[in-house]
């Protein structure tokens, strides 16, 4: 089934081919034709199942058919995510895609880490509003924004939202918006939580539950050293320079562990830079730019920053620590083997870890390989 089957305008057609897209994602098939009809969507499907164009693509279509001009500082659209750095990926999908329309729509992503003044002088004619739950309550207590006219209310990864603490500040935001919208709501998972601002929030929703399973674990080569702790950083040396990798991605699990790592690859002479929330917006965004680009060899985030890590074909991901449950481990090799292109998880486990790992593999049902690292020479790394 190819996008021009799901009324979707040639400039649309036009932009998504621009973009290589050939066929749609099972997200996309179903909400795309549900949502340009006003159906409430209820969205389960993991990041990397094209959940954002899925929204994207048919608000973009309906504003092209809308004559009523916005009431200055009254956004139509508004777009609530957890973190920044996807705040600017989806304002960034909404300009790519709306690239070849006659009328352009104004777009803006508000978030915390940077001057709110700039953001309230740029608000002026927004019509599309994409932001993190902090600083949009910051905005409408200075007046800058209203949401009186919201037409259309996108959550996504609201389970992320509820887990991070954004419960109270959600609540806040939705007694402000009209009765009277669309409402898309997407999540990662179907949790109580999801439960609850389901029957609240939606009215008669399509639900929509692509398979968890989305990453092809099949195309990702799983590999995993047995290695003690202090020997991780020469390993990880060893492998970016031995496999000749021009493009990594390094999970740790703490932000003091991701700026250590990052800082000893730029001791021993690999490019590399850190990604976490302890770090200002304009580093984080330059860091990740510079990456997606490749002109930064290796990246080091951590699990929440990595939500903002969309790369069509990365290469490889190192698991420098473990994360805590098999879903964030398969979250994070999902970062390769994407877009039917292969790729490469390589995890590092020390003793400690061997049980949790046992775990993470039968809950995946996929087996890495694993080899001694302790049979590598290491010293001159």
């Amino acid at each position: 089934m190819p996008f021009s089957t799901l009324g979707l305008s040639s400039s649309l057609l036009k932009a998504i081919a621009e973009q290589k897209y050939s066929t749609p994602f099972p997200i996309q098939k179903e909400a795309i034709p549900a949502i340009l009809n006003g159906k409430d969507i209820l969205g389960i499907a993991q990041t990397g199942s094209g959940k954002t164009a899925s929204f994207v693509l048919p608000i973009l279509e309906q504003f092209q058919h809308q004559s009523t001009p916005s009431k200055n500082r009254h956004v139509k659209v508004l777009v609530l995510v957890p973190t920044r750095e996807l705040a600017i990926q989806i304002n960034n999908a909404f300009n790519i895609f709306g690239n070849y329309f006659p009328a352009k729509t104004k777009c803006l992503a508000v978030h915390g880490g940077v001057s709110i003044n700039p953001q309230m002088i740029e608000l002026q004619g927004v019509e599309i509003l994409i932001a993190t739950p902090g600083r949009l309550l910051e905005l409408i207590s200075s007046k800058a924004v209203s949401l009186s006219a919201v037409q259309v209310l996108v959550l996504d990864e609201a389970d992320k939202m509820l887990n991070l603490g954004f419960k109270e500040e959600m609540t806040q935001i939705f007694e402000l918006l009209p009765a009277k919208r669309q409402t898309l709501l997407f999540s990662a998972t179907l949790s109580n939580d999801i439960n609850t601002i389901n029957k609240n929030l939606l009215h008669e929703p399509l639900v929509i539950k692509v398979d968890e399973e989305i990453t092809n674990l099949d195309l990702i080569e799983q590999t995993a050293y047995r290695i003690p702790e202090e020997r991780k950083g020469p390993l990880l040396r060893y492998i970016i320079i031995h496999n000749d990798l021009e493009q990594v991605l390094v999970f740790t699990s703490t932000v003091h562990r991701a700026d250590m790592v990052a800082d000893k690859l730029n001791k021993n002479g690999i490019n590399a830079s850190s990604i976490h929330s302890k770090k200002s917006q304009g580093t984080r965004t330059a860091a990740l730019s510079l990456f997606k680009a490749g002109k930064i060899r290796v990246l080091v985030a951590t699990d929440l920053m990595a939500r903002g890590i969309d790369i069509k074909f990365l290469p490889c991901v190192i698991n420098y620590e473990l994360p805590r449950s098999p879903k964030d481990y398969v979250h994070r090799i999902g970062r390769t083997g994407r877009a039917e292109s292969s790729g490469e998880a390589i995890s590092f486990i020390t003793p400690e870890d061997e049980h949790h790992f046992k775990i993470i593999q039968k809950k995946m049902g996929k087996i890495a390989t694993f080899i001694d690292g302790n049979e590598i020479d290491l010293n001159v790394y």
